[in-house]
This record gives structure tokens, C-alpha cells and sequence, in this order.
């Protein structure tokens, strides 16, 4: 993996188109082609004037990105997590949860994770908070952090 990577943070008008295509096209590339799940990708939520957009990129190209949404009631939504195929295991997502959940400060946090997922989450201060559930063939938890992580 290339040695200079840099982290940027931006809501959706901040994003030039290019910068858009390649994020929208990681995403698309992991949650849709590689996990064979063809859904909505595109929920009109990237655009809300609450979202913040925060990756991680080298070279012009993102390695890691993820998204924070303003839930109703002063709650922050982490979601669309997402590390390109040969940028895993460098620990990315774990930087990108940091610098997400600095941004959100003591604001209660959501998520709803793959299963296989729930423990690089509760690393993370969250907690497990309903039953599993399937969306698009594969299995999720919804989990809740409370405000500042006491770790």
C-alpha cells in the first residue's frame, strides 16, 4: 500500500464530480459487484446538507471511506463503510471510525453492521442493540453507541 495517504472530510457540495464518481464507484465496486447485492445504492442521503462524507485516499484514489448522516433527534448515522479490495487489513476502517467518531463527539451514534463485522464495531464503543436482521442476503445488527466512548 502506498506509504502517503490523507484523510479528507466533505460534505456533498464540497465534492468535485471527480472525487464523487470515485467514491460512489468504491462503493459500488464492494457493496454491489463484490457482495453480489444489487440495491439502491444511490438513497438520496449523500446529498442531505447534514452528511459528511470522510475518506481515506492515495495517489488520487480512495483506499476507505464511510459517511456520517444527522439521524432525527441530534443522532449521528455512521454508515456505507467501505475499504478497497487491496487496501484491507492496513487498518483504515479502524482510522476512519476514529476521526468519524471525533466528528461526532458525544452525539449518541448508530449503525446498522454486517454481522461478521459487530466486534471491529464494538472496538469501537458500540453496543448491540436488536436482533439480527437480513438486508440484500446478508445478515446485520443494528448497534448504538452513547455519547463519548469511556475506552
Amino acid at each position: 500500500m502506498p506509504q502517503t495517504v490523507a484523510l479528507h472530510l466533505a460534505t456533498f457540495a464540497e465534492l468535485d464530480a471527480r472525487t464523487l464518481h470515485d467514491l460512489l464507484r468504491l462503493r459500488i465496486d464492494v457493496f454491489v459487484v463484490e457482495q453480489a447485492c444489487p440495491y439502491p445504492e444511490l438513497d438520496g442521503r449523500d446529498v442531505e446538507p447534514g452528511t459528511r462524507h470522510l475518506w481515506l485516499e492515495s495517489g488520487g484514489a480512495p483506499l476507505a471511506y464511510l459517511r456520517i448522516l444527522a439521524d432525527p433527534g441530534g443522532v449521528a448515522r455512521i454508515g456505507r463503510v467501505v475499504v478497497a479490495p487491496g487496501a484491507r487489513g492496513a487498518g483504515l476502517a479502524g482510522r476512519l471510525m476514529t476521526e468519524a467518531l471525533r466528528l461526532v463527539g458525544d452525539r449518541p451514534c448508530v449503525l446498522e453492521a454486517q454481522s461478521h463485522l459487530a466486534d471491529f464495531y464494538a472496538r469501537h464503543g458500540f453496543t448491540v442493540t436488536g436482533p439480527e436482521y437480513v438486508e440484500d442476503g446478508i445478515p446485520h445488527l443494528p448497534m448504538r453507541r452513547d455519547g463519548a466512548d469511556p475506552r
